[in-house]
């Protein structure tokens, strides 16, 4: 009888989900936006005829998000009343009476976010996906057991409307680096990640903070990565970058629904 051989042993990925839940960052003053944040909060500015609020939580429901978290500060009056009639995904919001930065802004909503990864969804972005969408190869690439945070990227030297110097160097496993100080990067952050609540309630202080403090301890233990957008990506953060962004999209081959 000739020996059984020896099967090949392989590492099985984690089985995972994607985030059933959501937060969308909408609690910024817009300073830069002015004149035109005078009269509204910039969340509810609109980008070819439809509000920036609403192509977020859009891109969510299509993702099959079924709740979202809305943070907000600035005129949060016209934002409730705006998301008012909102059915999908289903609506918590999160006012703030004192502006708690992108890390405490989260950390306030851990109660209605849950234990499980969540999408943060910045408010003051659009971006078209690439040949698949976006939010859901995003949650392919999550990997709960190797990452605390997996971050959408854009390369700097192609993102419409950011003139900054990058935030991140990435290496081939997706591994981040924050850039030093005289640096160059040649990635910013997009605006959306994947991200598990917990590190928010973790070593945090107490009212306002960055989400920087939380991503420096995640790539400080070796679990922050990135994935590199495959599709065009737009901030929208003055007037004239909301002028470009309109007319690259009326030129664009692919339509931007606005209804």
């Amino acid at each position: 009888m000739s020996p059984v051989s020896k099967k090949t042993r392989t590492k099985t990925p984690p089985v995972t989900t994607a985030p059933a839940k959501a937060m969308v960052m909408a609690a910024g003053l817009g300073l830069r936006m002015r004149p035109l944040t005078l009269e509204r909060p910039k969340p509810l500015i609109p980008v070819m005829g439809k509000p920036m609020l609403d192509h977020a939580l859009d891109r969510l429901e299509e993702a099959g998000v079924a709740s979202a978290v809305v943070n907000s500060h600035y005129k949060g009056e016209m934002i409730a009343a705006h998301l008012a009639g909102r059915t999908s995904p289903a609506i918590t919001l999160s006012p703030e009476d004192t502006l708690l930065e992108t890390g405490g802004g989260v950390k306030k909503a851990l109660p209605l976010l849950g234990t499980d990864p969540v999408y943060v969804v910045n408010a003051d972005i659009l971006w078209l996906d690439g040949p698949s969408p976006t939010l859901a190869r995003l949650a392919r690439h999550w990997n709960p057991d190797e990452m605390d945070a997996l971050l959408l990227l854009m390369a700097t030297t192609k993102a419409v409307g950011y003139e900054g110097r990058g935030d991140y160097h990435m290496d081939p496993l997706g591994r981040l680096t924050r850039r030093s100080e005289q640096e160059i990067a040649p990635f910013v952050y997009a605006g959306v990640q994947i991200v598990k609540p917990e590190l928010f309630g973790q070593d945090t202080p107490d009212g306002a903070f960055s989400t920087n403090r939380v991503w420096d301890r995640a790539q400080e233990a070796g679990r922050l990565f990135g994935l590199a957008h495959d599709g065009l990506w737009f901030h929208i953060g003055t007037p004239d970058a909301l002028a470009e962004t309109e007319e690259m999209l009326s030129m664009s081959d692919v339509s931007v629904v606005t209804t």
